[in-house]
């Protein structure tokens, strides 16, 4: 069921944000986990929404929230790929120090840029419906419903190849390609210069 009107549409946006928080967050440097199948993805994606509708419904202070947040997304990590994929071309003749700089900035960048998000979810839950593959990727569908919102649907994918949580699609939108536009378009502003935007993602 999909949310319609000015309103839901504002709140469809504010979830967005909020959702790619989390979805980027899990996406950040972790342990490796054994390649899996579908079945194996869907009860992966299980474990994750559980941490994370024991969290936003906690209670507890934003800074907590927060901090436990990437505690439970990095065992599920593939930080090389998120990072990168966000930086773009520009990642390609990046050096290997400018790489793990990057990524450790943009760690940072996102738990800022999202982290006043999560109180949207309070008193909302995400709960896994089915899983499929598609190519070498598992799907792991799942509806997210807020309070007083009608549920949306929202696609986990993992990789097949070494099981690792690579990307979310909020109602079809990719937050891989999301964070993409938006580092692209923070580049630009900088001339292009990789270290002024690893400088100024660190600073805050």
């Amino acid at each position: 069921m999909r949310m319609m009107g000015n309103e839901t549409s504002l709140t469809r946006r504010a979830v967005l944000g909020g959702l790619a928080g989390l979805g980027v967050l899990a996406l950040l440097p972790g342990r490796a986990m054994a390649a899996i199948d579908a079945a194996k993805a869907e009860n992966l994606i299980g474990q994750v929404v559980s941490d994370i509708n024991g969290i936003i419904n906690s209670g507890t202070s934003e800074a907590t929230m927060i901090k436990r947040f990437e505690n439970v997304f990095a065992k599920y990590a593939d930080v090389d790929f998120i990072a990168l994929s966000a930086l773009g071309p520009d990642g390609r003749s990046a050096s290997a120090s400018q790489k793990s700089a990057f990524v450790k900035a943009f760690r940072a960048y996102i738990a800022r840029r999202y982290g006043s998000r999560f109180r949207e979810f309070e008193g909302g839950s995400i709960n896994v419906v089915s899983s499929k593959q598609v190519k070498s990727r598992f799907e792991v569908l799942t509806k997210t419903q807020l309070k007083g919102k009608s549920p949306f649907d929202v696609v986990f994918v993992v990789s097949a190849k070494n099981g690792k949580f690579i990307d979310m699609q909020v109602e079809g939108i990719s937050i891989v390609k999301s964070e993409r536009k938006e580092i692209g378009a923070m580049l630009d502003r900088r001339g292009g210069d990789l270290n002024q935007l690893i400088a100024d993602l660190k600073a805050g």
